[in-house]
């Protein structure tokens, strides 16, 4: 069976709001294992069991959350050393606009490299039913194209 690792950090609770939509929506596709962890509790060896990776993080001062660089600063080197790779999407509550956090994990993930399967979505404002349902359909959606082997 196949494994979606999502991967969240969140302060405010609004990524974590989005990451258990997004585990809703991605929950619906037979034959695909949800695995979901916080950055601080997530490492390698959950990349090394997921064939493709959802990040759910918050842009923090123009630039992605510190939980979730954290992540990704301890994922780096031995995921490379693994020769993993992944596809991902990335799912941003921002507050300002998020592409300077879009643009830092893209930076970060195409050095591994894991590829990104799809347009990175950046909710801005609170967390409303909209971004609710639009986190769901991105993991329905990246779970379908994980199983159908799109990605």
């Amino acid at each position: 069976m196949k494994t979606l690792l999502i991967a969240y950090h969140s302060q405010s609770g609004a990524s974590a709001q989005m990451a258990r939509a997004a585990w809703r929506g991605a929950a619906t596709e037979r034959g695909l294992e949800v695995v979901v962890r916080r950055a601080w509790d997530a490492g390698v060896e959950d990349l090394k069991r997921a064939c493709g990776l959802l990040l759910v993080a918050a842009e923090n001062s123009g630039a992605l959350s510190g939980g979730m660089k954290d992540f990704l600063d301890r994922a780096f080197y031995p995921a490379i050393a693994h020769e993993l790779v992944l596809p991902y999407a990335l799912l941003l509550s921002a507050g300002n606009d998020g592409r300077g956090a879009s643009a830092q994990a893209q930076r970060i993930m195409s050095g591994i490299p894991f590829p990104l399967a799809t347009e990175p979505v950046i909710l801005r404002g609170e967390v409303s039913d909209d971004h609710l349902r639009a986190s769901e359909e991105l993991g329905a959606a990246f779970a379908a194209g994980l199983v159908m082997g799109v990605f």
